[in-house]
């Protein structure tokens, strides 16, 4: 179990107030939900509705949408139970603002983690199912009859016995002297109409014909344009620049200079680049301007075989098992150091008065990017306003607030709105990068060929400790050890931690999958090895270990059928087998590869099943899979950086390439039906797609990997 399972996404026992209030011509409605989680101190009166006379529901967003679907699946929990269709949904940004948007699960304004429809699925639902009873009781008492003779139904109150029909927008005035229900019983499942349908997304259209806004695209009146260069050095410094040649290019205003960084001011973006490229600077590369990969690596194999290890996970008496069923197989998988390569690259527009500033940008906390421009500005907080746009990839990649004080750092010394775009390369060179991080497993194997001890030492950073601190524990970062001890029934289990962090200047992040990412591959590739010493076929194998965990098993049952796990394959082909239990959902993968006489192995086919519980769009759910498995294939098959000089050496998608339309292979999603808790499933399609291709490629070859990329292996065919 990861830390995102042990998050508590028990809503039911939260007691919800609804406050109403007169809004110009609208009515606002909102939740107080009082939660004794120490994550979640501090939530304040939280308007969520709000409710014009012309009777749209305007939907105020809680959660930032950067492609996962977030804007409908949480219209859909509000349509549901204030009975409106999502034509009469109108979505708006929520402002920067964690004591009122903040995520009831995290305490805090983050759309991440796969938590966005866990912490709202009831919120939402009680936000609607309230405002819908107070229109019910406003038109009731204006037509003298029982609130339990009317019902809602697309945007009004209905009094079937008498005919008479109340649009919401008439009722608005007259609701706000009504009495709130505190306590409104919700829909039964039974009763969906919205939750559970394929509803095709909101925000596609403006997507489609170019007129959504994303952060790259903010463009406020007066607005100059900046270029960057940053110190390519970890810990670097600027030592001095010659901005004179930039100064003769048409269209520069100024060379702006900030501690680890140079920025070109121009009328447009063209001039500001065309300005950076004739500076002529000089860096001061400080103390880590001579390591390299090699350095890295090599650091990160002394720990993994004598590091301080912290224990975690203590089950059984692993030491005894290890005594008595010797040997004890041991398995070392590394893991490269990885960019997340968003589409949108870095961007942030700002515009830094004496008294005020405006922010536009796409980010995941909305609310740590106020803070951080009030940090770099010293203007009091509720004076920077935060305009958070549309993300054209996040990853975890925008959970961290690097690139908005380097924005704010440039926009205090330019007068006027000043928009900082990075290149390809700064945003590779510079990202918050997932980490070296390493996996040693040692297990051994009773009579029967079942695993009777499992040892799993995790090697790697503390990201918690930095970015939030509740979810480490004893110095331990719970989230990198998620799922740690597996999810497989093995009566000894010990799992321990080694803290090695990224040299100084080096920013480490969140990943898409985070702590899953690290675990699955050596979990599963250790699983299949165990399998092929004890002679056994690898899905049956994890069948037998699995009989405790029935969610999981059913995915699989699911998969191996859709994937016809039984039917043999050709020669230089083989399947393999890789299963994710985390953020509250069950996945299992199968992926086919074929190498041929050229010896590349080729992904042919990949089958997931996944079980989220409750469903709220199935759309949703096969986009987000998809997209996680196409992200994952392109950490597997290429996804590594290297270092010299300090530095990072790759710098566009040459030479950190990602999956290309040609090279997909075919992919096919299969939803387990299910009436559990809603779990995440922005993360969970990616864990699974590496190492379900190691063991792919085992079968096709008889090699086994234990290091990723895959392109840095040479194969033939068995």
């Amino acid at each position: 179990m990861s830390i995102h399972d042990k998050v508590n996404v028990s809503v039911s026992r939260r007691h919800f107030l609804i406050g109403a209030s007169l809004t110009g011509t609208g009515l606002v409605f909102g939740l107080r939900p009082s939660i004794s989680s120490a994550a979640a101190a501090g939530f304040e009166p939280n308007p969520f509705i709000r409710i014009p006379a012309d009777g749209k529901i305007v939907l105020i967003m809680p959660a930032a949408e950067m492609g996962q679907g977030i804007y409908t699946s949480i219209a859909m929990l509000l349509a549901e139970e204030l009975e409106v269709s999502l034509d009469q949904v109108v979505l708006e940004h929520a402002p920067a603002d964690p004591t009122r948007y903040a995520n009831p699960l995290l305490g805090d304004q983050i759309t991440g983690g796969s938590l966005s429809i866990r912490g709202v699925y009831e919120q939402m639902r009680k936000a609607g199912a309230s405002a819908r009873m107070v229109l019910i009781n406003t038109a009731a008492r204006g037509w003298d009859v029982a609130p339990d003779t009317c019902t809602a139904e697309a945007g009004e109150v209905v009094h079937a016995a008498s005919g008479r029909t109340a649009a919401y927008g008439s009722l608005i005035r007259a609701a706000a002297a009504e009495t709130v229900p505190q306590d409104v019983p919700l829909k039964p499942a039974s009763s969906f109409k919205v939750i559970g349908q394929a509803i095709r997304r909101l925000d596609s259209p403006q997507k489609v014909n170019g007129t959504a806004k994303f952060g790259i695209d903010a463009r406020p009146e007066g607005v100059s344009y900046a270029a960057i260069a940053i110190c390519p050095h970890f810990g670097g410094k600027l030592r001095s620049v010659d901005d004179k040649p930039a100064m003769a290019v048409k269209g520069v205003k100024q060379v702006v200079r900030i501690e680890d960084a140079v920025a070109v001011v121009a009328d447009n973006t063209g001039a500001a680049r065309k300005g950076l490229a004739a500076l002529s600077i000089e860096w001061d590369p400080g103390p880590s301007g001579d390591l390299t990969s090699a350095d890295l690596e090599k650091s990160v194999e002394d720990a993994t075989n004598g590091g301080k290890a912290l224990p975690h996970i203590n089950e059984g008496d692993v030491v005894k098992a290890e005594a008595e069923h010797g040997p004890v197989h041991e398995f070392v998988y590394r893991m490269p150091i990885l960019t997340h390569s968003a589409m949108e690259p870095m961007n942030c527009t700002l515009h830094v008065r004496k008294d005020s500033c405006d922010v536009w940008t796409g980010t995941q906390v909305a609310g740590r990017a106020r803070q951080a421009v009030a940090d770099v500005t010293g203007l009091p907080l509720d004076k920077v306003l935060v305009h958070n746009q549309l993300l054209g990839g996040g990853f975890g990649r925008r959970l961290d607030v690097d690139g908005v004080i380097l924005a704010a750092k440039i926009a205090k010394q330019v007068d006027g709105p000043v928009k900082v775009t990075w290149s390809r390369e700064e945003d590779i060179r510079h990202d918050c990068y997932r980490y070296l991080n390493y996996s040693k497993i040692t297990a051994t194997l009773g009579p029967d060929g079942m695993p009777v001890s499992w040892r799993h030492r995790v090697i790697g950073p503390a990201v918690m400790a930095r970015w939030l601190p509740a979810f480490t524990k004893d110095g331990i970062d719970l989230d990198i050890m998620g799922g740690a001890e597996s999810s497989y029934a093995i009566p000894n289990k010990f799992t321990e931690f080694v803290r090695h962090e990224a040299p100084d200047g080096m920013l480490t992040g969140n990943w898409r999958g985070v702590g899953a990412t690290r675990n699955i591959f050596p979990i599963e590739g250790s699983i299949d090895e165990l399998a092929s010493a004890a002679k056994t076929d690898p899905l049956e194998y994890r069948k037998r270990l699995l009989q405790h965990k029935p969610r999981l098993l059913a995915a699989l049952d699911l998969a191996a059928e859709k994937a016809g796990w039984s039917n043999a394959l050709s020669q230089g082909k083989g399947r393999g087998i890789a299963l994710s239990e985390d953020f509250g959902s069950f996945a299992a993968m199968i992926s086919e590869v074929s190498v041929g006489d050229d010896g590349k192995p080729k992904v042919e086919r990949i089958v997931c099943a996944v079980d989220c519980g409750q469903v709220v769009n199935p759309d949703t759910v096969d986009a987000q899979i998809l997209s996680g498995i196409v992200y994952g294939l392109s950490a597997a098959l290429y996804g590594r950086l290297t270092v010299q000089n300090g530095a990072v050496v790759e710098s566009n998608f040459d030479d950190s390439p990602v999956l290309r339309i040609h090279e997909t292979p075919k992919i096919e999603v299969y939803i387990v039906p299910s009436s559990e808790a809603p779990g995440g499933i922005g993360e969970v399609g990616t864990p699974g797609v590496a190492p379900s291709l190691y063991n792919a490629i085992f079968a096709a070859t008889g090699k086994r990997l234990r290091s990723l990329p895959i392109d840095q292996h040479e194969f033939q065919r068995v």
